[in-house]
């Protein structure tokens, strides 16, 4: 048993003094003892929280990461700037994909997150023909996850087609097609590869563009469990004049009229939704999966977050792109973008709690929790043991009041004040270091030596 003495830890109720943690060798949360005496127990060097996951990652898109910041096109956005990623894919090895996720999922330790759910739909060679192992690219990445210590929840994504109705994909997607039969086999792979290193797996849909109604009940048919199921919606205005062409319903209503979404659904992005939408999201308790610096990056537009929030709805944070590997900052923009919105300041918070940063926490370490199928998000009794320890040394946090923490950290802090992080019961980051960073900094650097001169 390992037991590790906290002055201060966030738990379900808020800051508690003296909170001894006690973690069994399967990096779970046995027990805790509030206003407990340290008793020669391992000391936390500062506050105590709970891990944020992450839930929305395509790591392979760190490569690109402030290197499409060109003002060459007037009309440039998301469309223009998938084109730029295009070119990233026709390029990318198995090896060099690893060793960019190896480094990223580093970087998200470090920046405060300590799961991830990976949206992966990079199956393929160049031109679309599978490799020897067709879930080559999906062990990869959970070779990346084992190698940096973070939690993973892996999802396969279902890509058929180009645009709504079916229609047929282009070369520069080939990559990343399959068939329900081929789909059903990378979940075989998938799953292999995920019980290696006791990952979780689940479903995925690209999006409404990318997989017909018929494709999507087939695939939910033969894995009817309790598995997440993650889906990119509603990210951009001609996305939903798309839809609407095609089906005389938007992209969301379409969705919760064709299928029973419930808690085991992760809505990305949503970000073009009608009132009558955001209150159908609430409803039907499924995640909104919200990425505040991709989404900002790619021009895409400003989630509802206030009004999804008193319709009692449900949203985690993901880094998404990764022009941004910070817990702080997708929780902070988050906050800011509905300053910028609504024209006043304070704008999310919920309940009893009048703490921005305690809502917006406590918000997504829930819908983080929920939409990755895991017993993570919370320093309780029963969950993994995922923990960050802030600097008791920074400065900046010397003789703030508690409840105030919290709010000092996501709005006038950054991601060096975290300074160890624990996975599972195992400390991943101690100091701010990782014992693997120096040669996953090499490795990334060599695949982006060979990824820059092709």
């Amino acid at each position: 048993m390992k037991v590790l003495h906290a002055k201060l830890a966030w738990l379900a109720d808020g800051w508690q003094s003296d909170v001894r943690i006690a973690i069994d060798e399967n990096g779970t949360i046995k027990g805790l003892s509030r206003g407990a005496a340290q008793s020669g127990d391992e000391r936390a060097p500062g506050p105590v929280l709970p891990g944020m996951p992450n839930l929305h990652s395509h790591a392979f898109q760190r490569a690109m990461a402030g290197l499409a910041e060109e003002a060459l096109n007037p009309e440039d956005s998301f469309w223009t700037w998938r084109e730029l990623m295009y070119r990233l894919v026709g390029r990318l090895t198995p090896e060099q994909v690893q060793a960019i996720a190896t480094h990223l999922y580093i970087e998200m330790l470090k920046g405060g997150y300590t799961a991830v759910a990976e949206f992966h739909y990079l199956h393929h060679q160049p031109g679309g023909a599978p490799y020897a192992n067709p879930a080559e690219m999906a062990q990869r990445i959970a070779t990346a996850a084992e190698a940096s210590g973070i939690g993973l929840t892996l999802l396969p994504a279902f890509y058929a087609h180009g645009g709504f109705g079916g229609q047929p994909l282009a070369p520069k997607q080939l990559r990343f097609k399959n068939e329900i039969d081929g789909y059903l086999k990378l979940i075989e792979g998938v799953e292999r590869a995920c019980a290696q290193i006791g990952a979780e797996w689940g479903l995925c849909f690209h999006s409404l563009r990318a997989a017909t109604e018929a494709e999507m009940k087939a695939v939910l048919a033969a894995h009817p469990s309790e598995r997440p199921v993650h889906i990119h919606i509603a990210e951009q205005t001609k996305e939903v004049e798309d839809c609407r062409a095609w089906s005389n319903r938007r992209p969301v209503e379409w969705l919760y009229d064709k299928f029973e979404i419930d808690r085991r659904w992760c809505l990305i992005h949503a970000t073009h939704v009608s009132p009558d939408e955001v209150h159908m999201m609430g409803h039907s308790e499924a995640v909104v999966g919200l990425c505040p610096t991709t989404e900002a990056n790619l021009g895409d537009g400003i989630f509802p977050a206030q009004e999804f929030l008193a319709a009692n709805g449900a949203f985690g944070i993901g880094s998404d792109s990764h022009v941004s590997v910070s817990a702080l900052e997708e929780l902070r923009w988050l906050e800011y973008g509905q300053r910028l919105k609504h024209e006043r300041r304070n704008r999310l918070s919920a309940g009893s709690r009048p703490e921005v940063a305690d809502t917006l926490y406590n918000a997504a370490l829930h819908g983080g929790a929920q939409a990755m199928g895991k017993h993570i998000g919370a320093i309780a009794p029963g969950k993994r043991a995922d923990i960050v320890v802030l600097d008791g040394a920074q400065p900046m946090l010397a003789n703030v009041a508690p409840a105030k923490l919290l709010g000092r950290w996501l709005f006038g802090g950054n991601d060096g004040w975290v300074k160890d992080v624990m996975v599972g019961g195992q400390w991943v980051v101690r100091d701010r270091h990782h014992a693997g960073e120096e040669a996953a900094q090499r490795a990334f650097a060599d695949a982006m030596s060979a990824l820059m001169a092709a």
